[in-house]
């Protein structure tokens, strides 16, 4: 790709991102206006600051966040059907809001987060041998440690009473909240400084994703490279779904179809999969609060709906 058409690809993704940012808090049950709730008017200024705006960043962060993760993984793994939930760090995070369901705690991200760095832990543990880590391995321990995991959920969910047993499965939905401005900016500091550190290794993300034979034989070490990569998507996933739940297909279509529009380059590729990532779930999020107003559907049930037949079609396309 030519460079011109690098940074072409890249801007139109920041702004269908942007559009999507501003479009989005104005739609809703209620009518606001941008002059009355900057002007500090009631209650155009509390529904946008508070209520909306609040949760289209926390699902700009989320979406750009997956579909960045997808990419990643996808390269590591050199599986196109990788996602940031394959290697078992979801699974691990929605044990832990689980199990604090089933014990009545109030506060389930920090369990959450718990649960996914111990899955982390156990994951490195058992795929990392004699110095090195490779992807099949790591791949093989992540699907384990996710059955085990799902399992267990799937056992608690059976204990569970009436009321934990709604909020359980509330909860593995997936769905977005208004959240404080102080927990948007923890999750944004943990969340943007890995993104920025993962596109600045974008080339060698591109020979990792050939092997890791060739991406040795260029002078990279692969298995420190592979155990970054895998810390690195594992961490972010962690801190998103401790907050929102497993929402799926964002990390798989996304990625797919930017390769179709702008390549596998992956100097491209990460940053458009950020921006198309973030727009796409803050529009399926819009849907997902005023589709059946003033009833929210989750919008892992959106995601999930939409991205379906999307992947279906991706495939058919791509096959053609």
């Amino acid at each position: 790709m030519s460079p011109r058409r690098f940074w072409v690809a890249i801007i139109v993704c920041l702004v269908l991102m942007c559009a999507a940012a501003l479009v989005a808090p104005l739609i809703g049950s209620a009518h606001i206006d941008y002059s009355r709730a900057i002007a500090g008017e009631s209650p155009d200024h509390e529904i946008l600051f508070l209520v909306r705006f609040p949760r289209v960043l926390l699902a700009l962060l989320a979406g750009g966040t997956l579909a960045m993760t997808g990419v990643l993984f996808q390269a590591l793994l050199r599986d196109s059907l990788a996602e940031p939930y394959t290697l078992g760090v979801s699974s691990g995070s929605a044990l832990g809001a689980v199990l604090a369901i089933c014990l009545g705690w109030r506060a389930v991200w920090p369990p959450a987060f718990l649960g996914a760095a111990v899955t982390l832990f156990v994951v490195l543990a058992i795929a990392y041998q004699r110095h090195k880590l490779s992807s099949f391995t790591l791949l093989l321990a992540g699907v384990s440690i996710n059955s085990i995991a799902m399992a267990s959920i799937l056992f608690l969910h059976n204990v569970a009473t009436f009321s934990q047993s709604f909020a359980i499965t509330r909860w593995l939905m997936g769905g977005l909240d208004s959240p404080r401005y102080s927990v948007l900016g923890w999750l944004a500091g943990v969340v943007l400084p890995i993104c920025a550190v993962i596109f600045w290794q974008a080339r060698h993300w591109n020979l990792m994703a050939v092997g890791e034979e060739w991406a040795a034989t260029h002078g990279v070490n692969s298995s420190r490279l592979m155990v970054g990569g895998y810390i690195s998507g594992s961490i972010m996933t962690a801190a998103i779904t401790a907050f929102t739940g497993p929402i799926g297909f964002i990390g798989l279509i996304v990625p797919h179809g930017l390769r179709l529009a702008v390549g596998a380059d992956h100097r491209v590729l990460l940053p458009c999969s950020f921006f198309v990532g973030a727009a796409f779930l803050v529009i399926c999020d819009t849907f997902a609060r005023t589709l059946l107003s003033p009833v929210e559907i989750p919008v892992g049930v959106i995601t999930a709906l939409l991205g379906g037949p999307f992947f279906l079609w991706l495939l058919r396309t791509s096959s053609r």
